[in-house]
C-alpha cells in the first residue's frame, strides 16, 4: 500500500502540479468545445475533451509532479447550476478524480497521488454584500456536499480546499468535507488553503495568523497558501507559520504578481526564477512539506522545481 500524504510529507517535500486554467486557455478553446456550448465551462471539459485534460495532467507528471489536482476548481454546485449541471454535481467530480487516476495510473515509476480540486462558491458569506453575502452557512454546506462526496467517491488521495478568500467559507468547506467523508465511508487527508494578498490579508482583511489559529484545529491535516501573488509576497507569512511548528506546510504561489498586458493577466516569472526562490523556502522553512505551481505556471515551472528537489536530495530515491 503507498503512503499516504500526510505520510509522504514525512519522507519527503511532495511537488504538486501546475496551473489548469491557464494551461486550458493556451489551448484556444472555443465555445463549441464546452459542454452545451457553456463557453468558460472549463470542468466541463473532462467530459466533452477529456483527452486535453489528460494530457495536462500527464504533462505534469512526465515533468515530475507527484500529485496532480483534478480539473473540478468550480465543480461546487452553486458553480454547476450557472451552467446548468447542477443535478450532475457527484456524477461530474466523480469523473473529474477517475480522469485523474487513469493518467496517474499509466506512471509505473512511484505512486502518483490524485488531489481533489475544491474552489470556492463564488459567494463571500462573511459580507454584507448585498449579492455575495446573501446566502446562509447551511447554503454553502450543502454547495460544497455533492463536490466532496464525488470526488471521494472518484478515489481522489487528498482533498484541497483552496484558493479561498473568505475564512466563513473555509469553515463551511471543512464542515461539509466531514459530512462527506463520513456519507461516503472514506476519509482522506484534508488540505485547507487561504489566498493572500501582498500584504497577508484575504480578501475581506483576514490575516493569516487569524485564519490560521480559526481552521488549524477543525481536523485539517495541512494548511497552505496558494494564489493571487509569487513566492515573494509569501514570504512574511510562510515565516510567520513555520514559527509556529504546528501543521505541514503548503506554498503554491502563481509564477509571480500577474501583471496586465492587454487586459489579460500575464504571468512573467520565469521556472528558474521561481525555482530560485522556492529553493531558499525550503531551506529556511522547515515547516513546508508541499510545494508546487499556480496561475501561470507551465510543465517546465514543475520541472524546475523537481530538478531543484533532486538537487537538494529531498525527494524520493526513485523519483
Amino acid at each position: 500500500m503507498p503512503l499516504s500524504l500526510t505520510e509522504a510529507t514525512r519522507e519527503h517535500i511532495i511537488l504538486f502540479d501546475g496551473g489548469m486554467g491557464t494551461e486550458i486557455q493556451k489551448l484556444n478553446p472555443q465555445p463549441h468545445d464546452f459542454p452545451g456550448n457553456k463557453d468558460g465551462f472549463n470542468d466541463g471539459l473532462n467530459m466533452t475533451k477529456p483527452e486535453w485534460i489528460k494530457k495536462i495532467h500527464r504533462d505534469y507528471l512526465m515533468s515530475g509532479a507527484d500529485c496532480i489536482e483534478t480539473n473540478s476548481f468550480g465543480s461546487n454546485l452553486f458553480k454547476l447550476k450557472e451552467y446548468g449541471y447542477g443535478d450532475k454535481a457527484v456524477e461530474i467530480n466523480k469523473g473529474a478524480a477517475e480522469l485523474a487516476r487513469e493518467v496517474c495510473n499509466e506512471f509505473e515509476d512511484r505512486y502518483r497521488y490524485v488531489i481533489g480540486s475544491v474552489g470556492p462558491t463564488g459567494f463571500l458569506p462573511s459580507s454584507e454584500d448585498q449579492d455575495l453575502g446573501k446566502v446562509s452557512p447551511q447554503q454553502i454546506i450543502e454547495g460544497f456536499m455533492p463536490q466532496f462526496e464525488g470526488l471521494l467517491l472518484g478515489g481522489v488521495d487528498s482533498l484541497l480546499i483552496e484558493t479561498s478568500q473568505d475564512i466563513l467559507e473555509v469553515k463551511l468547506a471543512i464542515e461539509a468535507c466531514q459530512m462527506a467523508m463520513q456519507n461516503v465511508g472514506r476519509k482522506v487527508p484534508l488540505i485547507g488553503n487561504v489566498t493572500l494578498d501582498r500584504y497577508g490579508n484575504m480578501l475581506l482583511g483576514t490575516n493569516v495568523q487569524a485564519a490560521y489559529t480559526i481552521v488549524s484545529d477543525m481536523g485539517i491535516d495541512i494548511f497552505g497558501l496558494n494564489c493571487s501573488t509569487g513566492p515573494e509576497e509569501m514570504l512574511s507569512s510562510i515565516r510567520w507559520l513555520d514559527e509556529q511548528h504546528g501543521l505541514p506546510i503548503l506554498v503554491v504561489p502563481n509564477a509571480g504578481m500577474p501583471q496586465n498586458v492587454g487586459g489579460k493577466a500575464v504571468y512573467k516569472m520565469t521556472p528558474e526564477d521561481m525555482a530560485l526562490k522556492m529553493r531558499e523556502f525550503i531551506k529556511q522553512f522547515n515547516r513546508i512539506k508541499i510545494i508546487g505551481g499556480c496561475c501561470g505556471t507551465t510543465p517546465l515551472h514543475i520541472k524546475k522545481l523537481s530538478e531543484m528537489l533532486k538537487e537538494e536530495g529531498f525527494t524520493t530515491p526513485n523519483s
